[in-house]
């Protein structure tokens, strides 16, 4: 029988092909994680055995037993013959099967949000191309296949086809599945070497403070308070939308980020680091007090008059893109309040990782990647410090060149440099 064993402190393998024992060893020390890895591999062994397709070589290159099985080919088991749909299919479930009983297994760990992101790839995209393949059997081949006809389809909001980001998430999510199907039982994971897409940058349109002020003011007067929030809080779309009065603290001014609306259904929120305390402003805190007026005895902040949270899509469609319009502002998406707060913060000289908290991030390493073009004088990039130097050094040494014929230039760039 098959096993991972050890030898003087070291693995090695330990199975039998065409009837000989095979002992390759290792230098791999016997810890639980090496044996796990070892095991792996020795399924795969025991798995291209069974299927016919075993090369010593494949597996073992540099093994003495190389020469030894090199003429005698694959294993007797499987017929060459075969054609070559059935000698790569491994005795393991159709795609379609697994892919069900994975996401039922998987489902409890999942926001309701992604579950039901993942729902909709495994209908629209995973099962139709590779539903009736063996989840064993399927290859790289196949999923840049696949990728080559989604990237075919047209995608959302005008363009003609599906993003690099969006084709990158479904094989990402192919990739996950995959990998538990492939430790399950025993094979190589296809997935989990294919390269990502190049995704384009996307720049993020922040309002400047002006335009900022001239939607505050103009914004019909329901919605002041919560445009005024949403633009000085950096809150997302889910949180503001999804606030309690439970978690406005008035008297140490605080707005607690606890829950996140999301597909109509209150939630956890994005991320643990997510979960925070975002400071009231003065006029956060005055238009929160008028808001109280409105829908205090309501559970939510923001809302309908019913008291139903605010629906996005209504939001959107109904007073943002129209207000923009009317302002004769370029559409952006609403989201960009959120990235306006940013730069107002940073612009106004807050520190970054105060900055960071109150957005939810975990670190300043967002921040700086998103932001920086905004706040040049922040960090000091924009060459000014430099220029300063080299200025003052040039302009004196030049003087100095004109009253001496040259000779002292280079001990004076030497002294101040």
């Amino acid at each position: 029988m098959s096993s991972v064993r050890n030898h003087r402190g070291t693995l090695f393998f330990d199975f039998r092909y065409q009837g000989a024992r095979c002992r390759e060893y290792t230098k791999l020390p016997d810890t639980p994680a090496n044996r796990k890895r070892m095991q792996k591999v020795l399924d795969q062994i025991e798995q291209a055995i069974v299927t016919g397709t075993f090369q010593y070589a494949d597996f073992f290159p540099g093994s003495t037993l190389v020469e030894k099985f090199a003429d005698k080919g694959a294993s007797p088991v499987v017929s060459r013959a075969l054609p070559m749909e059935a000698k790569r299919a491994p005795d393991t479930p159709l795609f379609r099967t697994f892919i069900e009983d994975w996401f039922a297994l998987s489902l409890p760990s999942w926001r309701k949000s992604h579950a039901a992101t993942v729902r909709s790839t495994i209908d629209c995209h995973l099962t139709p191309h590779l539903g009736d393949i063996p989840v064993g059997a399927i290859t790289k081949a196949d999923i840049l296949q696949m990728r080559v006809e989604i990237a075919k389809r047209k995608g959302r909001g005008g363009n003609e086809t599906l993003s690099a980001k969006t084709i990158n998430r479904i094989v990402q999510l192919l990739n996950q599945a995959l990998a538990d199907a492939a430790e399950q039982y025993g094979f190589t994971n296809p997935a989990e070497r294919i390269k990502r897409l190049k995704q384009r940058r996307v720049d993020i349109l922040p309002f400047s403070f002006a335009e900022t002020r001239l939607i505050i003011n103009t914004v019909r007067e329901d919605y002041r308070p919560y445009m005024l929030v949403r633009f000085l809080t950096g809150m997302r779309t889910g949180e503001i939308h999804g606030l309690l009065w439970k978690y406005v603290d008035f008297e140490r001014r605080q707005i607690l980020v606890r829950e996140t609306l999301v597909r109509s259904s209150m939630d956890y929120t994005k991320t643990d680091g997510s979960q925070r305390e975002i400071a009231m402003s003065a006029p956060v805190y005055e238009a929160l007090l008028a808001q109280r007026q409105r829908t205090g005895d309501q559970a939510f902040v923001f809302c309908t008059a019913n008291g139903t949270p605010l629906d996005n899509d209504n939001f959107t469609n109904r007073v943002w893109y129209p207000l923009l319009r009317h302002l004769g502002l370029a559409a952006r998406r609403p989201y960009q309040t959120r990235h306006t707060c940013a730069t107002l913060w940073l612009a106004a000289g807050e520190n970054p990782e105060w900055v960071a908290r109150q957005l939810g991030h975990c670190d300043t390493t967002m921040l700086f990647k998103t932001y920086s073009r905004f706040i040049p004088n922040l960090t000091r990039t924009d060459g000014s410090a430099f220029n300063a130097l080299v200025s003052s050094v040039i302009d004196s040494s030049s003087a100095a060149l004109v009253s001496t014929g040259g000779a002292p230039l280079r001990a004076s760039m030497e002294v101040r440099l």
